[in-house]
């Protein structure tokens, strides 16, 4: 049966050096290695090739490769460690939402925007940190259509949705919010200054 090495998590180059390590104790015929950032294949893949092995990758999902090593060429050795950018920190953005259209002029081309602006959001990937929403942005968490389902999907894989608790007490929505967490404006504030970048649409 064919050797694991769980490298998910590890960041360049320590799926590298883990390999290294194996291969100094051992130096297995075959192996497997799980990884989880599209550096590490690249440079694990480069790593064994310049030991003796042919490897193949296998995309599991969006975020997990699996790496197969069969040894070819026993005589091959190299200590080199192929040189890693560093991680790059995501960047969190926040969207702060007031109207529950997007744009002016009429309000049934406008709602059907905010839906599409809405549903498209989740394309930023994980720069995508919050959705706030404010005054009559309220309203989009307590009425059914596209942007609530849109709003429920981002909820559920992560994203923090804020909704005013003073906005819905005012439209008298409090009882019909359907996604997200009623907070204050000290929240609100506070995600703001702790945004790396603020989109108001």
């Amino acid at each position: 049966m064919s050797r694991e090495l769980n490298c998910l998590g590890l960041v360049c180059p320590e799926p590298v050096l883990r390999c290294r390590d194996l291969l100094a104790k051992d130096r297995p015929a075959e192996f497997t290695v799980l990884v989880d950032f599209p550096a590490s294949v690249e440079n694990v893949s480069r790593f064994l090739g310049k030991n003796g092995y042919s490897v193949t990758s296998e995309k599991l999902d969006e975020k997990k490769w699996r790496l197969s090593a069969v040894l070819t060429d026993p005589s091959a050795s190299s200590e080199e460690i192929p040189d890693c950018p560093a991680p790059t920190a995501h960047r969190r953005t926040a969207v702060l939402i007031t109207t529950e259209t997007l744009g002016r002029g009429d309000d049934t081309l406008g709602t059907g925007l905010m839906g599409n602006f809405l549903a498209t959001l989740p394309e930023m990937g994980e720069e995508l940190w919050r959705v706030i929403l404010l005054n009559g942005g309220v309203k989009l968490a307590c009425t059914e259509g596209k942007a609530l389902d849109a709003l429920k999907k981002m909820a559920a894989d992560g994203v923090s949705v804020f909704v005013c608790g003073t906005c819905l007490n005012h439209y008298g929505l409090l009882e019909k919010k359907q996604v997200g967490e009623t907070t204050n404006m000290l929240d609100i504030v506070t995600s703001l200054a702790e945004a790396d970048k603020v989109i108001r649409p």
